[in-house]
């Protein structure tokens, strides 16, 4: 399998890294504010340490990119993005929806990521052509087509970004079967897993997303921007099923009016 030995230490690390937050959490974290007032703690920074070190024993030729500051400049083209805590604010609060994000991107194109959730028991990976996975099990999104049977997930209606959806979004909202707002990534693991059928993210950056991205693009599903790119760079994005591409479509263009 084509990026396996970046696969297999993709998995083992964001494992390594979740067990390592545990522990920050268990004897009690404190989060200070960046300049954008998103929460860190000192959990963010060890654990982004111990992934980069991993990496940079691996695949020292490799760049990196990561939340909290890590950086290095690829000599391969090559480059590993990193969320080391992706939902810190669940994490401080003790609410189990965060995550461990690591994504590899390859010229441009992300190749490979894996995404794990520790306390919803949850280790998903996939691979560029070799289908998404998870705990052991091939994935696939669901086969869902119409908004009154779907389950939308919409990560953080006071985010920036959001006002652009506003004159819609109501009316396309209430079209929905149910509505859940998870923290992102984990409602992006669960459209992959065919759980949930859309996801909304207003605002994110590319180590939010790195993952995320190639795990609903192996299991079926479709990652943009809103603005219909095929990136991670826009600071916005969205993933769903295939059926249910004309009804985000929908609402992306009408903000556009």
């Amino acid at each position: 399998m084509a990026f396996e030995r970046e696969m297999e230490l993709a998995k083992l690390v964001v494992q390594e890294a979740a067990a390592l937050a545990i522990d920050y959490q268990r004897k009690g974290i404190t989060a200070e504010a960046k300049a954008d007032e998103s929460p860190v703690t000192a959990a963010d920074r060890a654990c982004e340490k111990l992934i980069v070190e991993a990496i940079s024993r691996k695949f020292p030729d490799d760049g990196i990119l990561g939340e909290e500051g890590a950086s290095r400049e690829s000599r391969n083209g090559r480059k590993w993005i990193i969320d080391p805590i992706d939902g810190t604010r669940d994490f401080v609060r003790g609410i189990p929806l965060w995550a461990v994000l690591i994504g590899l991107e390859v010229d441009g194109e992300i190749m490979a990521g894996a995404a794990h959730s520790p306390r919803q028991g949850l280790l998903l990976w996939a691979a560029r052509g070799h289908g998404a996975w998870a705990n052991d099990a091939l994935i696939r999104v669901s086969d869902e087509s119409r908004p009154d049977q779907a389950v939308l997930c919409f990560n953080g209606f006071n985010k920036a970004g959001v006002e652009r959806l506003e004159p819609k979004l109501l009316t396309w909202v209430q079209r929905f079967w149910a509505v859940r707002s998870l923290g992102g990534a984990v409602d992006a693991m669960l459209v992959a897993q065919g759980q949930a059928d859309v996801w909304i993210e207003p605002a994110a950056a590319a180590w939010d997303l790195a993952p995320l991205k190639i795990l609903v693009e192996e299991a079926g599903g479709k990652f943009s921007s809103f603005d219909g790119e095929s990136t991670i760079y826009a600071g916005n994005a969205y993933a769903c099923a295939p059926g249910m591409v004309p009804y985000v479509e929908e609402l992306l263009a009408a903000s556009k009016q």
